[in-house]
This record gives structure tokens, sequence and C-alpha cells, in this order.
């Protein structure tokens, strides 16, 4: 039986409000202490009780509105981040299309950030030497390769950035809307190389509110909401299930603004209309 390339199991991760996450060992220490006392209020969880299993060669789109976990869950995928509950495992390295331009130094040129990002994730001296060419020709920075990356726009950090990741050999390939960067043509570039790295077997996981590129890229898909996987099927009944939850969102925020709107106009009627004041000892006279 084939064994997943990537297992989730019980996968919970938890943050402070109005804190960022950190990676140091004395904060993994205290918030391991504070579970044990159990969550604080200011607490919340973009990611609980979550289980799944990725194969070889599966391409694996993940679905849902903003703030539900997506992102979240390809770092814990990357081990950037550490899970609070529960575990995700994966076999082989990953090439992560996470934050392009991260890791880049800018004092350096991009020459020397390449070498320098490429050694990063494992390549050797050889294959960087190799893919060296092909990694500039891509990003179009022939005429920059040798300036400092501190005067690159954003646009020029990120083709370098997705140069150098898409020519790492690693199996498995996490993608966080890196395809909504660039100009068209920059874009179908990107789509192109996407689509040859799946054909060689790659592992694809595949966070995007694009239902186009959903469906060109990926047979299933997970759709999480407030944290939880919601679905876990095909990328029609993960893209289905995304649009229900979307529409009793919308009828509650309708629903909730009516009501609003009714209190409002009650209380209006009620102000210029207010009701006749008694005056005291006029009902004992008339009697």
């Amino acid at each position: 039986m084939e064994e997943p390339i990537i297992q989730a199991r019980d996968l919970g991760i938890c943050f402070a409000k109005g804190k960022q996450k950190k990676g140091r060992v004395k904060d993994l220490f205290v918030r391991r202490a504070a579970n044990k006392k159990g969550a604080q209020a200011q607490d919340f969880w973009p990611l609980r009780h979550v289980n799944f299993d990725i194969f070889p060669g599966d391409a694996v789109g993940i679905i849902g509105r903003n703030g539900t976990g997506k992102s979240t869950l390809l770092r814990l995928i990357t081990g950037v981040l550490i899970p609070d509950e529960g575990y995700v495992r994966r076999e082989g390295r990953v090439a992560p299309l996470i934050a392009l331009s991260a890791g880049f130094s800018g004092e350096l040129t991009g020459r020397e950030n390449v070498n320098l990002v490429a050694a990063l994730h494992g390549m050797t001296t050889k294959e960087i030497k190799n893919k060296f060419d092909e990694i500039v020709e891509f990003s179009e920075l022939e005429d920059f390769i040798d300036t400092p990356v501190k005067y690159y726009s954003s646009g020029m950090k990120v083709r370098l950035g997705f140069g150098v990741i898409t020519q790492l050999p690693h199996p498995i390939l996490l993608v966080d809307e890196a395809l909504a960067v660039g100009d068209a043509a920059f874009k179908r570039k990107c789509q192109q190389v996407i689509a040859g790295l799946l054909k060689e077997g790659r592992t694809l996981v595949f966070v995007s509110h694009s239902e186009g590129d959903l469906k060109k890229y990926c047979e299933r898909g997970i759709f999480l909401d407030a944290g939880t996987l919601v679905t876990d099927g095909t990328v029609q009944e993960a893209l289905d299930s995304y649009k229900e939850a979307e529409k009793r969102d919308a009828d509650r925020k309708a629903r909730k603004k009516a009501a609003a709107e009714a209190a409002a106009k009650k209380a209006a009627e009620a102000a210029a209309n207010p009701a006749p004041a008694l005056i005291p000892g006029a009902a004992g006279a008339a009697q």
C-alpha cells in the first residue's frame, strides 16, 4: 500500500490575538505550558483537529475564505510553524512558492542571492552552476543580475525567487497565490512551469482563490472553514462547499442588517411620536 507523502493527524496551532506567532525555543515552552493549563480567552485556533493524507503525485487545492488557515497550513507543512496539537509529517523536501522574495539579502547582488538561496534549499554548487543561466533567463534579469537586490522592484524579486524555487528537485511543491503576481506574460510563464512540474510527477499543494487555476491544476480539493476541514473530495466538491458557506454567510449578514435596520426604524418612529406625558394629579381630578 502506498504511503502518504504528507500526513496530518489532529493538527492544530494556537495564536495569541494581536501577537505574531513566534518560533523561538522559549516561546515553544511557554506555549506548551499554557496549553496544559487550558487555552486563554485571548487565544484562537486558526487550525484545529485537521486530518488528511496526500499521496505522491496528488494535486490538491486548499480552498477557503481569508483567515481560514490556508496559508498557515502550508507553513505547518514546510516546518516554518510548529503545531500546538497533533502533527504533520512529510516524506521528502519541499519547494515552497511562498513569499518568493523571502531569504534575499538586499545588500547582495542577484547573482549572490541566487547562489545563497539555492544553497539554503539544498542545491549543490554544481547544480546551481548548471541551472544558473536558466534561472536568470526565466526571471528576465540579465541586465540586473549583478545589481544589489535592494534596488530591485518587488516584481523583480518575485521573478528571481520563482526562478530559483522552481529549479529545486524536491518532490513536494507548495504554492500560495504565487500565480497571482506579475504581469500577464509572467503569469503565463509561471503556469507553464507549474504544468511541467506536475507532468514530472511532483506533488502539489495549491492555495488559491482562482476557481480557474484550481480546476486547471488540481483534481482534489480541501475546503477549510473557521479553522476546520469541512470537505475533502474532488476540487468541484470543495468549491461547491465553499460557495454554500459563502451563501450562508451572506444570508446571515443580510438578516442581521435587516434586523438592525428594523430596530433603527422603530427607534426613530418612537422618537418622532413620543407618548403623551401624564400630568401629576390629572387622573384624580377627572374622577
